[in-house]
């Protein structure tokens, strides 16, 4: 029986940049703020270690550029480092110039800290979608090989619940490729449901998941796991004026992720997103046929 290989993929940002934070905290005051995205990837990179596994890091361009130090050492490490924008604006409010102006400034800081440029993207909050289809021959202008922007479900942020689930290739009017790695889901009730990243993964129970992958790998399919630095802080700062569905959202089971991890680490094969690509497509990245 083949091991199926799942996807790990970490987006490199600190806590108060998510969108459940963004009407309560604005961009201005990220350098005012209490950051932990140090000592959190810190915490990561040792369960890696300990697992002896490599993850995709999507790194935020305001991140790798005050951090540079940090981009270093996962480069270091051996991991894969791909782009997570620069500023963490959601693709589907920008038009498409922005979009190419803040893609570009973080492939810029990513070169410069990484030496070399990112061959995959991940929107911040899953935003791009079938209503800025620009955004695609955006990135394939710039250079990038794979995204991993799509969410193929109904929820009150985002999603394409009418996306395909399993990689894709995208064949551009330009008539250039990239290949799509949409965020893994499980049909349930005629329904397609998350599973095995973020807050799916931090607020379900580990016996949940980790039967829902094993579903998945048993058909041949992978499940990318995502996850957040800020999502294994149990000393998180906490804010004031959320809502109690806002809180439950950032802080609901912190105190568990860093042990859920630990077991899917321990249960599961995986690899990068840009090894996955290689290996499914059967056309190595960055080399042209």
């Amino acid at each position: 029986m083949n091991i199926v290989s799942n996807i790990l993929t970490v987006d490199l940002e600190d806590w108060f940049v998510v969108e459940n934070l963004k009407g309560n905290i604005d961009q201005s005051e990220w350098p005012k703020l209490k950051h932990r995205i140090e000592e959190n990837t810190i915490a990561l990179l040792q369960i890696f270690r300990q697992h002896g596994v490599h993850a995709t890091f999507f790194v935020l361009g305001w991140v790798a550029e005050h951090y540079p130090h940090l981009i270093g050492e996962l480069t270091y490490s051996g991991h894969e480092i791909a782009c997570h924008s620069y500023a963490h604006h959601r693709v589907d409010r920008l038009d498409k110039e922005k979009f190419r102006e803040d893609t570009q400034r973080a492939m810029e800081v990513i070169l410069k800290t990484s030496g070399h440029l990112p061959f995959g993207y991940r929107a911040p909050s899953w935003s791009i979608n079938s209503r800025v289809p620009w955004a695609w021959e955006v990135l394939a202008d710039l250079g990038f090989r794979y995204d991993s922007s799509v969410y193929p479900i109904k929820h009150d942020i985002y999603g394409e619940p009418d996306a395909p689930r399993d990689i894709y290739r995208l064949g551009l009017e330009s008539g250039r490729t990239l290949y799509e790695l949409p965020a893994s889901t499980i049909r349930l009730a005629g329904r397609n449901m998350p599973i095995g990243g973020g807050g799916y993964l931090r607020l379900s129970p580990y016996w949940y998941t980790s039967s829902m992958i094993r579903k998945q790998n048993a058909k041949g399919r992978p499940v990318m796991v995502y996850i957040h630095p800020w999502e294994i802080d149990v000393e998180q700062p906490r804010i004031d004026g959320l809502t109690m569905f806002q809180k439950y959202r950032q802080y609901g089971s912190l105190s568990t992720m860093a042990r859920k991890l630990h077991r899917l680490l321990s249960e599961f094969d995986f690899v990068t997103a840009l090894d996955y690509v290689n290996v499914s497509t059967r056309k190595p990245i960055g080399f042209e046929s």
